[in-house]
């Protein structure tokens, strides 16, 4: 098991997260392609591994550098994108983003609470999750740039 971690602060790379993972996904690829051949000490034996990257765990900010995808202004949802619901505040410049309740099982009870969510009550259901093929249907044509710019 391998952790790579990243601790932002003011001189983060942000969306030119590629050019310092570039190594690990070089070295992944060779894993799971090629293999690499280890010696097991206890058996005494060298043997070929393999491995991929099973998932990653991030906040909200990383998730945007890492995927590429916009995490701010009224769309930031990557799971509701067009439809996310959003409200803008209306003494500052901040978006806040509303309705997540929708996500929670019909019978919730936090479905039905007003008192701590604005005075209504969560009737939407969760939409339809996309297929494998229609995400790649969205995202075919984008033209991408690694590297510092």
């Amino acid at each position: 098991m391998m952790l790579s971690m990243m601790i932002s602060n003011p001189r983060q790379p942000g969306n030119d997260i590629d050019v310092y993972l570039s190594p690990l996904i070089e070295d992944l690829r060779k894993l799971w392609d090629e293999g690499v051949l280890v010696f097991d000490g206890f058996r005494k034996e060298t043997f070929e591994i393999r491995a991929m990257l099973f998932c990653t765990i991030n906040d909200f900010p990383a998730y945007g550098n890492l995927s590429g995808y916009s995490v701010k202004g009224h769309h930031a949802c990557p799971i509701c994108e067009e439809d996310t619901n959003y409200i803008q505040l209306k003494h500052g410049r901040k978006t806040m983003y509303t309705r997540h309740r929708h996500f929670l099982k019909p019978h919730h009870p936090y479905r039905r609470l007003k008192k701590a969510f604005n005075e209504s009550q969560e009737h939407e259901t969760v939409l339809i999750l996309l297929t494998g093929e229609q995400v790649f249907q969205q995202v075919e044509h984008l033209n991408i740039v690694f590297g510092k710019t």
